[in-house]
C-alpha cells in the first residue's frame, strides 16, 4: 500500500477505539465446533448461529440447542463471546414466538435472515427472498422487537437487494422503523451471490440517512480490506465469514492495528493444532463416513493463505477411512510443530 494510505490507515485506526468485528453466521460451516477455535483466538465481538427455519409452529427447545448449544454456557462462548440466535422465516407472528423461546433459553440476542441468497429458502419465502417486501421485513422485526425483553438486542442481515438494489433504502427504513438494535449489510445483491467485488460504498448512503447502527459484511480478507471496507462504507464495524476462515487470526491483527500495536500473523505452526482439534472432535462427534468433512472443508479454506495447508489438503482429499485421516492427520503434525 503506498505511504500515503499507509498513513490514513494507522489514524483511521485511532479513530476507532471501540470498533466491533462479528464472525458471520455461514450455513454449514460456521457451527459451535467453528466459533469456539476461532473465538479462542481472540478479536472476535461477536457470534451468530446458522439460521434455525421458522415454518408455521413454535419450534421446541431441542432445535435451537442443536444448533446453538452455547445456550447452556449462558449464550456464550468458552471464552465469553456471545451468540445471537438467527431465525429464518417469513411468518411475523410465528418468528416471534420462536424469538421469544429463544430468549427464555437464554439467548443473548436475536438476528433476523433477510439475507441467505440459497434457492431452495427462496423458494420458500425465507431469506433474500424477502427483500422485495420492505413491509413485510418491518411486520417481521417488529413482531420479533415487541415478543423480546427490551435488553435483549434485536438485529437484523440484508442484502443490497434481491435482483436489484431500488428496494435497499426502503429495507433499511423499515428495519429501523421497526425498532432493530443493529443491521448487518452484506454487500452484495441476491443476483452477485458471492461474486467480487463487494459494493462497500452503496452502504453509506443507508449510513448516513438513518439512525440504525450498520455492520458491513462482503469480502474482508485482510486488514487492509477492512480500511476500504470502513473507509467506503462508513462503518466502523465489520462482519467477516471467509476472511476469518482463510486466516483465522484476521480479526486479532486488526485489533492490533487498530490499537496501533505490532503484530505477526500467525504461522501454521500456530493454526495446525486448531485444524487437529476440530479432526478430533469429529472422530467422537461424526459417523464415520463424515468424520473427514469439517476437516476438510476448513482446510478448503486455510490452504488459500497457507501453503502448509495446501499439502495437507492434497493429501488427504481423497482419503474416506478415519483410520487413513488419522495416520495422514499425524504424519503432518511434526512438519506442523
Amino acid at each position: 500500500m503506498p505511504r500515503k494510505s499507509a498513513r490514513r490507515q494507522s489514524a483511521y485506526f485511532t479513530e476507532l477505539p471501540t470498533m466491533k468485528i462479528h464472525l458471520a453466521p455461514m450455513e454449514g460451516v460456521v457451527n459451535a465446533r467453528m466459533r469456539k477455535l476461532l473465538t479462542s483466538l481472540g478479536g472476535i465481538d461477536r457470534c451468530v448461529t446458522e439460521f434455525v427455519r421458522v415454518t408455521s409452529q413454535l419450534l421446541p427447545e431441542k432445535s435451537f440447542y442443536r444448533l446453538c448449544p452455547e445456550l447452556h454456557n449462558g449464550g456464550m462462548t468458552d471464552t465469553g463471546v456471545p451468540v445471537y440466535v438467527q431465525l429464518l422465516g417469513s411468518e411475523p407472528q410465528v418468528m416471534a414466538d420462536n424469538a421469544a423461546r429463544a430468549c427464555e433459553l437464554g439467548a443473548p440476542g436475536i438476528d433476523i435472515n433477510f439475507g441467505c441468497p440459497a434457492k431452495c429458502v427462496n423458494r420458500h419465502r425465507g431469506g433474500s427472498v424477502l427483500l422485495d417486501e420492505a413491509d413485510l421485513i418491518y411486520d417481521i422485526v417488529s413482531a420479533i422487537r415487541a415478543a423480546c425483553p427490551g435488553e435483549i438486542p434485536v438485529t437484523a442481515k440484508i442484502r443490497l437487494g434481491y435482483r436489484d438494489r431500488l428496494n435497499f433504502l426502503n429495507v433499511v427504513s423499515a428495519v429501523d422503523a421497526a425498532r432493530a438494535s443493529e443491521l448487518t449489510v452484506h454487500a452484495r445483491t441476491r443476483d452477485d451471490g458471492y461474486t467480487p467485488p463487494a459494493f462497500w460504498d452503496q452502504i453509506a448512503p443507508a449510513r448516513a440517512q438513518f439512525a440504525i447502527p450498520i455492520i458491513a459484511n462482503g469480502e474482508v480478507w485482510s486488514p487492509e480490506d477492512y480500511w476500504r471496507c470502513r473507509e467506503d462504507s462508513h462503518c466502523e464495524d465489520v462482519m467477516i465469514g471467509r476472511g476469518l476462515l482463510t486466516r483465522p487470526d484476521l480479526a486479532l491483527h486488526i485489533k492490533h492495528l487498530q490499537r496501533q500495536q505490532a503484530y505477526t500473523a500467525k504461522p501454521w505452526a500456530e493454526i495446525f493444532p486448531l485444524l487437529l482439534s476440530l479432526f478430533e472432535d469429529s472422530l467422537i462427534s461424526c459417523a464415520p463416513r463424515h468424520v473427514g468433512g469439517p476437516s476438510k472443508q476448513w482446510l478448503g479454506y486455510l490452504r488459500t493463505y497457507y501453503p502448509e495447508a495446501q499439502q495437507l489438503f492434497e493429501r488427504v482429499k481423497r482419503l474416506k477411512q478415519p483410520e487413513d485421516l488419522q495416520a495422514a492427520f499425524n504424519q503432518h503434525l511434526p512438519l506442523a510443530a
